[in-house]
């Protein structure tokens, strides 16, 4: 009895687990990702708001990225203006990006402690040997892609409604998020807001729903695959 009810809650646990699972692993794809600074620099037109060139733009982005792993607890990026080298950011801006990294920080812990206990959960189930065993798992995770897909549904109508939309929902999120008002700045002097205004936050949270959907997708759509072709066979909820 013992052991069924662990094996019911190690179920729930990962189908649970799942959405957790794809929507930080693309978070943390998306915060790594250098095409999506240099895209959004260009779509957003920053190199006009902030007088950078692209070869200037692609190492804030670099530095950006290599920030968010680093041991150091404030970011330094000089850029030249006027043939002289100049910090980059002011002391509020630096401090609101402390707090992103330690947003960033957390989503890659979630994302390695959800892929280590579904990978755990996944290896548990291949072996057992037993076809029950592996229906079931195809079950879990059809169950836990459809949950995810319906969360990024979710989501997704705040980011495909329009900027008007999502501009509400960004305020909710850094209400929620952060304990202070460093990142109220002002896009007309704040570097920062100058590189990654709303519109580049848009495409971003857009390109992270995606991403997350189509894993879902990708694994739900195998998941099914698999019970189908086993149609004929009812897994057993052990």
């Amino acid at each position: 009895m013992l052991i069924k009810v662990l094996n019911r809650i190690a179920r729930i646990l990962f189908v649970i687990t799942l959405p957790f699972l794809f929507f930080s692993a693309s978070i943390a794809g998306a915060a790594n990702s250098q095409w999506l600074y240099t895209s959004g620099f260009e779509k957003q037109n920053v190199g006009a708001t902030t007088g950078l060139d692209n070869e200037q733009l692609a190492a804030v982005g670099k530095s950006f990225i290599s920030y968010w792993h680093s041991a150091e607890e404030r970011i330094n990026i000089e850029v030249v203006r006027n043939g002289q080298s100049v910090a980059l950011f002011n002391e509020k801006e630096i401090g609101h990006l402390v707090d992103v990294k330690k947003l960033f920080q957390f989503d890659y812990r979630v994302t390695f402690i959800t892929g280590i206990y579904a990978l755990a959960y996944v290896i548990f189930r291949f072996a057992r040997r037993k076809i029950d065993g592996l229906l079931g798992l195809s079950w879990d995770v059809a169950i836990g892609s459809g949950l995810t897909l319906v969360v990024m549904i979710a989501l997704g109508l705040v980011a495909l409604l329009g900027p008007n939309a999502f501009e509400n929902f960004w305020y909710q999120f850094h209400i929620l998020s952060f304990a202070n008002d460093l990142w109220e700045l002002d896009p007309a002097k704040d570097y920062l807001l100058m590189l990654v205004p709303e519109g580049f936050w848009y495409d971003a949270v857009r390109d992270i729903v995606f991403a997350t959907a189509g894993m879902a997708i990708v694994c739900g759509g195998a998941a099914i695959a698999h019970l189908i072709h086993h149609r004929e066979r009812k897994p057993v909820v052990q």
